[in-house]
């Protein structure tokens, strides 16, 4: 898991949830890779379509877009 840095906080709190405290987003990398259905509990990142191994930390994270998009899961 990786606690995100009050630097995401307006962001997040300004988009909708998917759920009761979280949020399904796609983190994009500043080396250009891409993370899609990452899911975002409380302000931290919890895993990545239900693997809870995360392949990177927050100072490589360039962006955040929130898409609640739950397909992954079904």
């Amino acid at each position: 898991m990786i606690e995100l840095s009050s630097k995401w906080a307006p962001y997040l709190s300004s988009q909708p949830e998917a759920g009761m405290s979280w949020q399904v987003v796609t983190v994009h990398l500043n080396d250009g890779r891409t993370f899609e259905h990452v899911v975002v509990v409380g302000g931290t990142i919890a895993s990545i379509a239900g693997d809870p191994s995360i392949p990177f930390t927050e100072p490589d994270i360039s962006d955040l877009v929130v898409t609640n998009d739950t397909s992954w899961r079904r």
